[in-house]
């Protein structure tokens, strides 16, 4: 399964100092599926179609630590090897999430930005 993970350098010392400040970190996990939400229709414009199979397995999730657009499921095993490639097969990869993801970059960059500088503000505060 092809997925791309929104990570922030630093992301998960940032989560432990914050934890230690007695912030709450779930708010994280909603900044993440926000990132995720908008690197989706950048990754799914890039999906080649063919079927329409592998661009309808696309979907955006998160956890306290990523926003992650995944590709492909049970039932469309394949995703991987478009995305990335197989060699051997002579199947070049066509990056669509990696390329999804960057392209969108700016964007989900700033809800991070707000996100940090919004906590850095709380525990100051306290």
């Amino acid at each position: 399964m092809a997925s791309k993970a929104l990570y922030v350098v630093g992301q998960r010392r940032f989560v432990a100092t914050m934890r230690k400040a007695g912030a709450d970190m779930d708010e994280l996990k909603d900044v993440n599926a926000q990132a995720a939400r908008v690197a989706l229709p950048a990754v799914q414009s890039l999906v080649p179609h063919r079927t329409g199979t592998l661009a309808g397995s696309i979907r955006a999730g998160a956890t306290k630590r990523a926003g992650v657009v995944r590709a492909g499921r049970k039932s469309v095993p394949y995703a991987g090897v478009i995305n990335y490639g197989w060699p051997a097969r002579h199947i070049t990869g066509r990056l669509f999430a990696n390329n999804g993801v960057a392209r969108t970059e700016p964007t989900w960059a700033k809800l991070y930005e707000q996100f940090v500088k919004k906590t850095m503000s709380q525990v100051k505060g306290q």
